[in-house]
């Protein structure tokens, strides 16, 4: 920088390179504390340059003027040190060749000192290239970490974009599954509304028609008895002239059976309100379908698709997931959601027509010959042969005498047992026998566009006493 500018640097009060500057409103400025120290004891606060009042007696700082003084300190600092670096501060002579025993640059008058007798030196340019090999070899694990962890940030970065799709796409089905249950209700809730509606008509029309044949019997006594009583009020001679036509009117009027009331005529209210929402839940079994095994679409590989129920799978384009840990390391396959540690445990599979699948049990990874070994239970179906094949024992090829479309897995883990069946025929497959100890997720691979799809089981509805 010219002395101009640092003349435009320099504090109108301590003459030094501006600290901490601030502006007063006249656009002056100063350093903070020398404008708090000329103010001190003063009742007014004015400029020092101009005289003008100030309004505040904490002005603003002036950022722009405060970065170019630092800047301008830097400057000169850098500049007065530059100079020094290539020079020996005990001879003033230039620095030429390094010490190998002490590890630093020194000038000829130091070689020859006894500081360093017999000490081992090297030109300055090959000691900084032997230097900066040895730098470079150590700092390359530093490079290399610090590869992995930009790795992994990316992945990060890209693990939350996907959650957020993610959240959008799991509450838009959870929204669609509540849409179907609040519409069965809805349309329940009307036809039981109708259905109320209905028999309160049925049974007003019913009451009605009762009430009309009761006022024309009351209309036909009522005239009846209010003439008889008429002429019971006339004198005897005209009574008497009256009276065989008064009996001949009374007597063709003879008592009816006593009116009955209506029985069944209220509302039955038991019909449609007795254990109402169990009945609709009964109902709704019809709807609602239950999974034995659930899939986890954040085991699944990329170029698998999981239905909207998770219960299916299939091959399709590569997707962009992240890459977290419980993504199965197997390609082209998925797991199910929960692990399987003890007890009998069956489901079923239906591959319809899929000419590329397998289907077992994957265990936790396992230390055998000093590496780790993936335990893996599996029957494969491709190029039109069924095989089995387990990380324990050779692939097997195996026998069927005819297609079959649907799979039973059964596992028996206290047994020891895996088995596959014909579902529809019931007819054995394959079993596995192994001591399982770890825990066991069922496993599917495909690299077909054909679902496979776990079978629903049959929901029931049932009253324990």
């Amino acid at each position: 920088m010219s002395s101009r500018s640092e003349e435009d640097l320099c504090c109108p009060v301590c003459q030094d390179i501006f600290r901490d500057p601030v502006v007063l409103s006249c656009s002056h400025s100063f350093c903070k504390a020398c404008l708090q120290k000329w103010w001190q004891g003063k009742n007014t606060f004015q400029c020092p340059c101009c005289k003008r009042k100030s309004s505040k007696s904490d002005p603003p700082r002036n950022l722009a003027l405060k970065n170019l003084s630092e800047a301008f300190l830097l400057e000169n600092k850098k500049g007065a040190s530059a100079g020094l670096d290539n020079i020996c501060s005990l001879h003033s002579e230039k620095l030429k060749i390094f010490c190998l025993d002490h590890q630093q640059p020194v000038c000829v008058i130091c070689r020859d000192s006894k500081a360093h007798n017999n000490h081992r030196f090297r030109p300055i340019d090959e000691a900084a290239q032997d230097h900066r090999e040895e730098l470079q070899k150590a700092l390359k694990p530093l490079q290399e970490k610090l590869k992995l962890y930009e790795q992994v940030k990316g992945n990060c970065d890209q693990t939350i974009k996907y959650i957020q799709v993610q959240a959008q796409q799991t509450e838009k089905q959870i929204s669609e599954q509540f849409k179907k249950l609040h519409l069965f209700l809805h349309l329940e809730e009307k036809a039981r509304v109708a259905a109320l509606r209905k028999e309160e008509e049925q049974k007003s029309q019913m009451l009605k028609k009762k009430i009309k044949a009761l006022s024309t019997d009351i209309a036909v006594l009522a005239g009846t008895i209010k003439a008889t009583e008429k002429d019971l009020r006339t004198e005897d001679i005209s009574f008497l002239l009256n009276y065989k036509a008064a009996v001949r009117r009374v007597q063709q009027r003879p008592l009816l059976d006593d009116p009955e009331p209506v029985s069944g005529a209220l509302i039955d209210v038991v019909k449609h309100l007795g254990n109402l929402t169990f009945n609709i839940w009964n109902m709704m079994k019809q709807m609602v379908s239950y999974s034995p095994v659930v899939l986890d679409p954040n085991t699944a590989d990329p170029e698998l698709i999981v239905s909207d129920d998770l219960s299916g799978v299939k091959s399709g384009e590569k997707q962009p997931l992240p890459k977290n840990p419980e993504r199965t390391k197997f390609s082209c396959s998925v797991l199910g959601s929960e692990g399987l540690k003890s007890g009998a445990h069956s489901w079923g599979v239906d591959v319809g027509t899929n000419k590329d699948w397998e289907l077992g049990l994957l265990g936790e990874d396992i230390e055998a010959n000093g590496h780790l070994q993936s335990q893996l239970w599996r029957i494969l179906f491709s190029d039109g042969k069924f095989t089995a094949f387990c990380a324990s024992g050779p692939e097997k090829e195996l026998q069927l005498t005819k297609t079959v479309q649907r799979i039973k897995v059964h596992l028996d883990f206290d047994e020891g047992k895996l088995s596959f069946l014909d579902y529809d025929a019931n007819t054995h497959i394959h079993t596995f026998k192994h001591n399982f100890t770890n825990t066991l997720y069922p496993y599917m691979y495909t690299e077909n566009p054909q679902l496979l799809k776990i079978l629903p089981v049959k929901v029931s509805v049932t009253v324990e006493e």
